[in-house]
């Protein structure tokens, strides 16, 4: 399963934000972005997962362009996949970037 190259450089230059370390993993049949061993956000396909904290999940998936994750045709607990149309712009890539690092920091 492929996943889009183009938004892996997106995410890339976005993490240069930060000054953590970020680790590239294969996960999902594509790539994801890993800080301190803990997923942050991915590629599969061409959507974005998103690891998301439980409070935050329903304000998310309020909106149309995220859906649940279901990689293995059931619903992941704190992961949303998000269409392109969710993050067309850079601050909106940012957005699920900063969400996904949260839930990475909350889970250390």
């Amino acid at each position: 399963m492929a996943f889009n190259p183009q938004l892996a450089i997106r995410i890339r230059t976005q993490l240069d934000l930060f000054p953590e370390a970020i680790i590239e993993k294969r996960m999902f049949g594509g790539v994801s972005f890993l800080y301190k061993g803990k997923m942050t956000v991915g590629i599969v396909k061409e959507d974005l997962a998103v690891r998301i904290v439980s409070d935050k999940m329903e304000v998310e998936l309020a909106k149309a362009s995220v859906r649940p994750m279901d990689f293995t045709k059931r619903r992941i607990q704190e992961f949303v996949y998000v269409s392109a149309n969710g993050f067309k712009t850079e601050s909106q890539l940012l957005y699920y970037i900063e969400l996904g690092l949260e839930h990475a920091k909350s889970k250390l």
